[in-house]
């Protein structure tokens, strides 16, 4: 079966969630920092609802010790983590505009690699990574959100991940349990609800402004 033109695929969406929202959606630059459980899920999620064009940023290659919980396929072991989600993207709409940056981000690069985005996922894992980026988007890049996902793992309750604005233009997705102290180590699930809570607040803050 050939693949649907762009208009027509446009079109579809648009009537999924209204003209509206859809525009408000389509037109956004999202960027995503860090590939691992987080940020590659949260990315196909925002594939799939629309967003046309996404800056993503991750050093790594995919392992094999990733497959458990990031969305990622056993034929990718040994890629590149921006090319494998460019190549996953593009299975999932071949329209998309993939900005990649296979690199160390640091305080020095962060604005430029993320210049022009309406709002970028924080999707490290090493807690002083994370607040490194976080502060340098707040303080060097006026006018971008940021939505963290921060102490999640494990197995349990489901209910106990959740969002939460901490102050202006920061948004917190997760359980807020330290990794050292999550039942059951690294698994898919929960990994993928948080990625879905992250997804979900960068389109609540495209179309409300707010969560």
């Amino acid at each position: 079966m050939p693949l649907p033109n762009m208009d027509d695929l446009d079109a579809v969406l648009s009537s999924r969630h209204s003209p509206d929202a859809y525009e408000a959606i389509r037109k956004a630059k999202i960027g995503i920092a860090g590939l691992g459980g987080l940020g590659s899920n949260a990315a196909a999620m925002l594939a799939r609802a629309g967003i046309s064009r996404l800056t993503i940023a991750d050093l790594d290659v995919v392992d094999l010790g990733n497959i458990n919980r990031q969305h990622y396929y056993l034929e990718q072991v040994g890629i590149a983590k921006v090319n494998a989600t460019e190549e996953l993207l593009r299975k999932i709409n071949p329209y998309i505009k993939v900005e990649k940056h296979c690199m160390r981000l640091t305080p020095g690069n962060i604005p430029d690699v993320f210049m022009g985005c309406n709002v970028v996922c924080e999707a490290f894992d090493v807690p002083s990574e994370k607040a490194m980026l976080i502060n340098t988007l707040l303080e060097k890049c006026s006018g971008i959100k940021v939505v963290s996902g921060s102490g999640m793992a494990g197995f349990g309750r489901s209910n106990d991940i959740r969002t939460e604005k901490l102050f202006a233009d920061l948004y917190i997705c997760g359980d807020g349990i330290d990794m050292e102290g999550a039942e059951g180590g690294l698994m898919s699930p929960r990994v993928n609800i948080c990625a879905g809570h992250m997804a979900n607040a960068v389109i609540s803050l495209l179309i409300k402004g707010d969560i």
